[in-house]
């Protein structure tokens, strides 16, 4: 059961970064992240409400630390989740995604920090996934100079890469602290729920310190972040209930198999085109990524 959620999240999100590639690009990376975590609140609220009582997600014994947890998890997704979709919009996504899709090589180091152990084979998937990233993220051919276009482009390949390692960093620690001190608290729906609604809050309230546009979408646009924010909160659901059926770094680094997924899309619908060595970068990050799911 695990695996299979693990795989569900996997393929959920990145249909939905895919989605969230054409959003950013038109609305900015705050407003589509701010609406789609406000639309994925309004959704999984319904649905909680329709299936069972509010008591049945959150236990009225919990702890004052286990909600402190649950804040602390929704302020790591505002950061990480805004470097995610800040990649998307600067950057080519068949490079940033894969690099932000390595976030499991850090839960799995926590994890084993916290007490699980890992196999040989997961270790050297540790090991695979950061020089994967290393190689993604660095270019070992002379950069040309009798083209300003070539230039500018080689400028505009790496715009998104420094996003998209604070993204990994973020959600590394993020799906930790999900696993160890939030779900095993409020469960897989409530968990997403809480982290929604700081997520939503946090964004509406730096809308004006941070000059950011806080206009509705309308229209398509409207539809295509609507559609962002149900299905990226499904697939989260679908991560954190695998956290509760599979050990928190395994379930991780299936999820994470969205990258693939993000990439495939962006190969066959955007011709996204990376040098040889950046290839074998992102080749080594799913070689670590299976190498860990073993």
């Amino acid at each position: 059961m695990g695996i299979l959620l693990g795989l569900a999240a996997a393929l959920g999100w990145g249909v939905a970064d895919f989605m969230a590639r054409f959003a950013t690009r038109r609305a900015g990376a705050y407003r589509t992240l701010m609406y789609m975590q406000l639309i994925g609140f309004l959704a999984l609220t319904v649905a909680m409400a329709a299936t069972g009582h509010w008591v049945k997600y959150f236990p009225s014994r919990a702890e004052h630390q286990a909600w402190a947890w649950a804040i602390c998890a929704g302020l790591l997704n505002v950061g990480s989740a805004f470097s995610l979709y800040r990649s998307f919009e600067v950057g080519v996504l068949a490079l940033v995604a894969p690099i932000a899709a390595s976030y499991p090589a850090l839960t799995v180091l926590l994890s084993l920090w916290s007490g699980e152990r890992l196999t040989v084979p997961h270790a050297l998937g540790v090991v695979a996934a950061i020089l994967g990233v290393i190689l993604a993220a660095v270019t070992f051919s002379a950069p040309p100079a009798e083209s300003s276009r070539a230039g500018r482009r080689r400028q505009h390949l790496f715009r998104g890469v420094p996003w998209a390692l604070v993204a990994a960093v973020g959600f590394g620690l993020l799906f930790w602290v999900l696993g160890f001190h939030v779900m095993p608290v409020f469960g897989g729906a409530a968990s997403v729920w809480m982290v929604r609604i700081t997520t939503f809050s946090t964004l509406a309230l730096l809308v004006v310190p941070l000059r950011q546009s806080g206009k509705p979408p309308k229209g398509s646009m409207l539809w295509l972040v609507a559609g962002v924010g149900v299905i990226d909160t499904a697939a989260f659901v679908a991560n954190n209930l695998a956290l509760k059926y599979q050990q928190v770094a395994v379930a991780s680094v299936l999820s994470s198999l969205y990258g693939a997924v993000t990439v495939l899309l962006a190969a066959i619908f955007l011709r996204d085109k990376l040098e040889r060595t950046q290839w074998a970068g992102i080749a080594l990050i799913f070689v670590g990524i299976a190498l860990v799911s073993v």
